[in-house]
């Protein structure tokens, strides 16, 4: 993922930053509780596309 594409990257939803989760190929949005996917090196920032993050996932991300 390029860096400075995520500098510009805004959560569509909430409009703020994301976290760039390399395992899972994600970017995630605390504020909006999504993981936008990233295919084939583009991210899809759709809200349709994104999965629902679990309490837990948004616990462990606090921490």
């Amino acid at each position: 993922m390029d860096k400075k594409l995520l500098d510009i990257l805004v959560c569509p939803v909430t409009k703020g930053p994301l976290i760039y989760d390399k395992e899972k190929q994600e970017l995630i949005s605390k504020s909006a509780r999504l993981a936008y996917p990233i295919r084939d090196g583009i991210p899809v920032m759709l809200e349709d596309e994104a999965r629902t993050l679990s309490s837990e996932e948004v616990e462990k991300l606090s921490s």
